[in-house]
């Protein structure tokens, strides 16, 4: 006795074994192809790429520094000396860095830029195997992890790596120890710094898949605020070791404003939804 298709679902599921390895095939062709395509042009443009974005936070009229030279003026905030200039000249100490470089920034923001177009693709071969309402909450998923991901590489950019360049670049343990940058040491810290703050406003998607499969409840965050506060700071110190608390709370904010929407993205237990209903009651 033959069972009807749910219908929630395509034909993908009668699908063949060997049908399903091409159709993943032609996935990873499309997504390589992507990542190849854009790789090639960022290899023509990257020299310009480097000058006007990678190295902007080198230089004083990078738009942070702008900001917060403004803000200076009219309020007392420590650490910044809006009469300062800043720069940062950097160095290569190894022979092969610059071509290096050249080759793994290319292919890193093609990878990055081509990440819609990637889930794109594995959204046409999974969406098909799924219910209505999971291709619903799967879709919805994807849209916001990728924005969220982007957002938090352009905070890392525009607010975590300046404030920390701007700092480290001109701590001294002595005058007679002047800081010599490589370019190395640069771009190690610039693609961990954004990489790290895209990862991070991914919390509320991680909290809210997590509290889909019942392993993370609401009740769980409200226990552990005070705890996650304090290693949220811990973490903001760290990121950003400057002395000042203008500094601190320019990144604590926005990671604790994505706690708590973690928090809301979690569902309440049956417990808790019965607390509330009687309390409102």
């Amino acid at each position: 006795m033959s069972s009807a298709p749910h219908s929630g679902t395509s034909q993908k599921g009668d699908m063949t074994f060997w049908e399903h390895i091409n159709a993943l095939r032609g996935v990873l062709i499309k997504s390589l192809l992507s990542v190849g395509i854009l790789w090639l042009v960022f290899l023509s443009v990257m020299p310009r790429i480097f000058d006007s974005i990678i190295l902007a936070p080198c230089r004083a009229d990078f738009p942070t520094y702008r900001l917060l030279e403004s803000l200076s003026r009219y309020f007392s905030i420590p650490g910044i000396d809006a009469s300062e200039g800043f720069n940062v000249n950097l160095i290569n100490i190894q022979l092969a860095s610059q071509f290096f470089i050249h080759i793994s920034s290319a292919f890193w923001l093609a990878l990055t830029v081509a990440t819609p177009v990637i889930l794109f693709h594995i959204w046409q071969f999974v969406a098909p195997a799924l219910y209505d309402h999971e291709r619903r909450a799967a879709s919805r998923a994807f849209i916001s992890g990728t924005l969220l991901f982007f957002i938090g590489a352009a905070t890392g950019y525009y607010i975590v790596f300046p404030l920390t360049l701007r700092f480290l670049a001109g701590y001294q343990m002595s005058p007679l120890i002047p800081n010599q940058i490589s370019l190395d040491s640069y771009m190690d810290n610039f693609t961990m710094l954004i990489l790290m703050m895209g990862l991070v406003f991914e919390l509320p998607i991680v909290a809210w898949m997590l509290g889909r499969l019942g392993i993370l409840s609401r009740s769980l965050f409200i226990r552990y605020r005070r705890h996650a506060i304090v290693a949220m700071l811990i973490v903001a110190a760290i990121i950003t070791p400057t002395g000042d608390p203008f500094t601190l709370m320019v990144v604590f904010i926005p990671v604790y404003l994505l706690w708590e929407a973690g928090a809301l993205l979690v569902p309440r237990e049956a417990n808790e939804v019965q607390s509330a209903q009687s309390q409102q009651s």
